[in-house]
């Protein structure tokens, strides 16, 4: 076969390759003067001294814009509606782009190697692994055996984070899956591996000195995994090791443990989604086929607070990227959250003369844990009750004008079943504890973990080989109806029941839940704020003049929801709610919803309107499964009230 190498035209600004030999291929200077060099690597803005420097093992991203950047054209690195998906723009301003320049994540180094100096170096070793890769490997494999935040400080090749060959230079031997904290295996014979079949080879071999070469290990969660698997060693208070591990942030064992590997959904399915439009994925060659399915270079996440903080104060952090670039990535990330991270529903009522009873399903649609990741993530569950006239009757999760969650606990807010009082939040997240089973934000003092009720993916299960990395801690451990529906695993749901006393109050009430997301909450940041040093400082003073809200990932409301004067009809002492029915599609659009669940003999079902007025009621004369239900003809809500052994669940329906 031969490769597609060039000879470059220029007729009518147009540029063309024809093939060459593979002789050819492997000695370009052959049939190239300097002249006709530097003319064509003109001729497609490359910089004249872009080829990889035989002692480099990895080229600046830089040099890779000539042809996966923004083209001029408009005919390569667009979609089938021509809209720009250019590889360069989407990467520089991701979290995995700056990645070498967030100032949280120095400060965080320079306060870890404060509180201990001694370990000064290995911190710093273990950190720029996945924070900066180009810059540490270069220097490990020159025989460095230091990188500091120093030298990170005077390296365009750290700085750039995890860039284009931080990636796609990864060995497939590094990518067992067994592989962590940052234990990178690096092709450093100048070779790119991509996902396409059949690269075009000649272009990267001719202007940058990059073999390119497809490896099906580019479209596997493995990829991922040596970094977002990280595992740190403990030290006590005084710096001393105690020969234990903290698996600090395990994603990748996270996902393992859900139904997604079966799926083939792997983590590039979500942060990198997919184009299926043929894309030209280099500027300049107008012979290229259109590659299919593309993945974007978005690499979206969920930290919206970063994003904007270092594209405020990017002068300062010295990143020369857009603010168009940077709100094209708030954008993505804005969207994931609110559509591939959680749902939620208030889905069951019950009223009785004192208490009101409201049930809210959480949902978690990611591949692992919500929130994943690094330790300060947590997301709020807020609940508010409304009366008519605007008073609050109940509330809980609100946050306070330092966006803080108010009534937490000191120490830590534990995971919560039933929440009856407005001091009780539930708070998804996890909160590592040190050697004397006190909460701290040390990551190297970390010995274990005090609580972790985030939200688990679908299919998780305490039985799966990968637990022990990423096993549930806390009250979540025993909830009956976390992860657990009829007491199977798996569900990936959370439903906290609400009882709000009413205090005498009856009339009509607004009910809001709503979810949350805070990256860097701000008592996550008490132990930093105790010292002092450049990084800490500077990150501290953009921190403190930053817009620090949460951000509002998903939401659910019942509106002028009736609280009667009286219980509601045929009000006993019910206790707890019915469990186990399921009612869908609800929304409706035709009124036929299909109720789900164990239905016995004598089971009474009636649907009330959204004022309570009774619309159809009748009894089961013998045990069923499920049975089909039909709404009255008026768009609105409605409720169904279940009534069985005593027992009864209410369940709010949506016709459109």
């Amino acid at each position: 076969m031969k490769y597609t190498l060039g000879v470059l035209f220029a007729l009518a600004g147009i540029v063309v390759f024809v093939a060459m030999a593979p002789e050819e291929v492997n000695n370009p200077g052959r049939f190239h003067s300097e002249q006709e060099l530097s003319f064509y690597r003109k001729a497609l803005n490359i910089n004249a001294s872009a080829l990889i420097d035989s002692d480099a093992y990895f080229l600046h991203p830089s040099e890779c814009r000539g042809c996966h950047g923004y083209d001029s054209l408009h005919i390569a690195n667009i979609d089938g509606q021509g809209n720009d998906i250019n590889l360069y723009d989407d990467w520089e301003t991701s979290m995995m782009g700056l990645s070498g320049v967030d100032p949280f994540w120095k400060a965080k180094v320079s306060q870890e190697i404060t509180i201990n100096p001694a370990h000064a170096n290995d911190l710093q070793l273990l950190c720029t692994r996945c924070h900066a890769p180009m810059g540490h490997f270069t220097a490990m494999l020159h025989g460095q055996g230091t990188y500091t935040l120093e030298d990170l400080a005077h390296d365009s090749l750290g700085q750039a984070g995890v860039a284009c060959g931080g990636c796609h230079s990864i060995q497939s031997d590094s990518i067992s899956g067994l592989e962590f904290t940052g234990n990178l295996h690096y092709d450093t014979t100048h070779v790119e591996f991509g996902p396409f079949t059949n690269p075009t080879q000649g272009p990267m071999q001719l202007y940058v000195g990059l073999l390119p070469v497809y490896s099906t290990h580019m479209g596997r969660s493995q990829l991922c995994a040596t970094c977002h698997t990280l595992i740190s060693n403990v030290v006590d208070l005084n710096g001393i090791p105690t020969g234990n591990t903290f698996v600090e942030q395990a994603t990748y064992h996270e996902w393992k443990n859900s139904v997604y590997p079966a799926q083939d959904k792997v983590c590039q399915s979500c942060h990198m989604p997919q184009v299926e439009d043929p894309v030209k994925i280099a500027n300049g060659y107008i012979s290229l086929i259109g590659r299919t399915p593309f993945n974007l270079h978005e690499f979206a996440g969920a930290n919206t607070f970063m994003l904007q903080l270092m594209k405020n104060n990017k002068d300062s952090l010295g990143i020369t990227a857009s603010d168009r670039n940077f709100d094209s990535t708030f954008s993505a990330t804005s969207r994931l959250l609110r559509t591939n991270t959680v749902s939620i529903q208030v889905d069951s009522i019950n009223v009785s003369p004192d208490t009101a009873y409201f049930d809210v399903k959480l949902t978690n649609k990611a591949g692992h844990k919500f929130p994943s990741g690094y330790p300060s993530r947590r997301a709020v569950l807020q609940f508010v009750v409304m009366k008519e006239g605007g008073d609050t009757l109940f509330a809980s999760g609100l946050f306070d004008a330092n966006n803080e969650v108010v009534g937490l606990d000191s120490s830590f807010e534990r995971h919560h079943d039933i929440i009856k009082q407005p001091n009780e939040v539930q708070v998804y997240e996890m909160v590592m504890g040190d050697v004397n089973n006190n909460k701290t934000t040390i990551l190297e003092r970390s010995n274990s973990k005090l609580k972790d009720n985030r939200l688990v993916p679908k299919g998780f299960t305490t039985s799966h080989s990968a637990y022990d990395t990423c096993f549930i801690k806390g009250d979540a451990e025993v909830d009956p109806d976390f992860n657990r529906v009829n007491g199977l695993q798996g569900s990936g749901n959370d439903v906290v029941h609400y009882h709000i006393p009413l205090n005498g109050y009856a009339g009509r009430v607004s009910i809001s839940a709503l979810v949350y997301y805070q990256s860097i909450p701000p008592a996550f940041l008490n132990e930093m704020r105790s010292l002092s040093t450049s990084h800490i400082d500077r990150f501290l003073g953009m921190y403190d003049s930053s817009d620090k809200r949460p951000f509002l990932v998903t939401a659910d409301t019942l509106k002028e929801f009736i609280i009667p004067q009286a219980p509601l009809p045929n009000a006993v002492n019910w206790g707890m709610p019915l469990q186990g029915f399921e009612l869908s599609p609800n929304p409706t659009r035709d009124g036929f919803v299909e109720l789900k669940g164990p239905l016995l003999a004598g089971t009474r079902l009636s649907i009330y309107s959204s004022s309570f007025a009774l619309v159809s009621t009748f009894q089961i004369a013998e045990p069923l499964r499920e049975r089909m239900l039909e709404l009255p003809p008026s768009p609105g809500f409605y409720f169904l009230v279940i009534e069985q052994n005593k027992q009864r669940r209410l369940i709010k329906i949506v016709r459109l």
